[in-house]
């Protein structure tokens, strides 16, 4: 997905030691951040043994105000221009995190190192291209914001600060709420972390294939033992949804387009960066049209063919893959967007798709406008934090008592993981995207009501099935970890998982799937 204008990090926790860092070159040319622990002590957690404790605080990753964020009056003319400044700061970022992760030995001799050869820089680089931005929105009339000077400054953010709300290792239970954001079709709100089942340390988490890494993962940039659960011991969280008004749309509309059997993936992002190549920095499967990548336009949409059984139906369902980090590479290990930035390991396909649109609680809705836009979720939660964050994440027969938010779930023998969507389902009746592509839709409120003057319109749901193989946690470790595709400096939290939507239709469509909702009936 793309990033400047919508998902944040959300961090973890990880405590890093750093007596000495060493680097070494993985496969495919990654770069390995090693960490050799100087400081021990048992941690007499649920994993028993010794795990290694941070003797000094180590810069985990980078985070940096989301300028895109905002950004939500550019006048139309300047967009285009905008959103390629916000896709070079989203490169600078990505750069600046890259510098930090093989420089780890540098930063060991050096206390002021990370500040001033990479966050100085960076600052001075999005100063730059701040000052376009209020250029391009300026010279069409337009007012940029007043503290936009305030957003150049980034910081480096230690292992143990990089979980949501700052909790370490996922060790609290409840307590975040999803930004109000309401989840129907079954899946709850994400209301509590479920994070149970921790008491790991974060200390010296090891990466697949042996080597040991201060932010875990097969390529130094997590996930970590703390960002997963054994779900079978996380309490119910999932809440009741909305009651059903006398004039509620109760049918549905499923499509059918498949599982990207046939590996149609990009790292673009045509809607957060058109014209970008790599706009996204993370690989996405594409179902329904296509014909999407960063250079697609309206007019090429409507000639991008589909790979759902209603041919009708050309609208763009694409998210990022998920990986298993076992030690295995896949064929982007060299590419930009793959292993070049993180993302690395055996990339999986869905064993299901289920996409379906349902109605409104309490009333009757109006077709999805063509060519609408929207992104659910929040890349970026681990700098961010969880207000735009829409992660849903279980296993097959937990679906209805967990979802999870900020951990994986390791599912139980039998069971598959569940990653859900729900899609925002208020229009504002005028826009088919804005400038910081959220403010044209919005969730219904607790009560399943469309607030603000905004209309009610399918709800856009998504569930994806896929067969792992548990990972394993042991004295503070995982072992073939899966993870979501991110920007680098994301580490791979189960928070950024997001996903997007391009309402592409022909033969009137959108007006049946209204229909076919309104009345109550369940079609496909």
């Amino acid at each position: 997905m793309g990033r400047n204008t919508r998902k944040r990090r959300t961090p973890l926790a990880l405590k890093v030691t750093a007596a000495s860092a060493a680097l070494a070159l993985g496969g495919g040319g990654l770069i390995w951040a090693n960490f050799y622990a100087s400081a021990h002590e048992s941690n007499g957690g649920k994993w028993g043994g010794n795990s290694t404790k941070a003797a000094a605080a180590q810069v985990a990753t980078i985070s940096c105000p989301d300028v895109g964020q905002k950004l939500t009056n550019v006048p139309n003319q300047a967009r285009k221009d905008v959103d390629g400044e916000l896709a070079n700061l989203d490169r600078q970022i990505t750069e600046a995190y890259q510098r930090l992760a093989t420089t780890r030995d540098a930063q060991t001799r050096d206390a002021s190192f990370v500040q001033n050869t990479i966050l100085q820089p960076l600052k001075e680089r999005r100063q730059n291209i701040l000052d376009r931005i209020k250029l391009e929105i300026t010279r069409v009339g337009g007012t940029a914001p007043g503290d936009l000077d305030t957003l150049a400054n980034c910081t480096g953010t230690p292992a143990d600060q990089t979980t949501p709300g700052g909790q370490n290792g996922g060790q609290q239970q409840g307590g975040q709420n999803n930004g109000g954001q309401q989840n129907t079709g079954g899946q709850g709100q994400n209301g509590q972390n479920g994070q149970q089942g921790g008491g790991q340390n974060n200390g010296g988490q090891q990466g697949n294939g042996g080597q040991q890494g201060g932010i875990g993962g097969q390529a130094g940039n997590g996930p970590v033992a703390a960002d997963f659960v054994d779900i079978t011991k996380v309490q119910p969280n999932v809440k009741a949804k909305p009651r059903n008004s006398r004039n509620a749309s109760r049918g549905t509309f499923t499509t059918r387009c498949g599982v990207n059997a046939n590996k149609n993936h990009n790292t673009d992002n045509v809607i957060v960066a058109p014209g970008v190549k790599n706009g996204a920095h993370h690989l996405h499967d594409y179902v329904g049209n296509q014909k999407i990548d960063a250079f697609a336009s309206n007019d090429t949409f409507l000639q991008g063919g589909s790979s759902c059984q209603n041919k009708s139906d050309l609208s763009s369902y694409y998210w990022p893959v998920v990986r298993v980090q076992d030690g295995s590479q896949d064929f982007d290990q060299n590419n930009d967007g793959g292993g070049k930035e993180g993302n690395v390991g055996k990339i999986l396909t869905p064993v299901q798709a289920q996409i379906k649109y349902v109605g409104s609680p309490t009333g009757k809705v109006v077709a999805m406008p063509q060519f609408l836009r929207i992104i659910t979720g929040d890349a970026k939660t681990t700098t961010n934090g969880l207000a735009n964050a829409n992660a849903h994440w279980s296993c097959t027969g937990f679906e209805n008592k967990v979802q999870l938010t900020e951990q994986y779930p390791i599912c139980p023998q039998g069971s598959k993981v569940v990653r859900t969507f729900a899609f925002q389902s208020c229009w504002d009746g005028q826009n088919t995207d804005s400038a910081n592509h959220r403010t044209h839709v919005a969730f219904a409120d607790a009560g399943g009501n469309c607030q603000n003057g905004f209309k009610a319109i399918p709800q856009l749901t998504m569930r994806l099935v896929y067969n792992i193989t548990p990972p394993t946690l042991a004295n503070g470790q995982v072992k073939n970890a899966y993870a979501v595709d991110g920007f680098p400096e994301q580490l791979h939290k189960a928070a950024t998982d997001h996903d997007d939507f391009i309402s592409i239709t022909q033969g009137n469509l959108a007006n049946k799937i209204a229909n076919c909702v309104n009345r109550g009936q369940n079609c496909s």
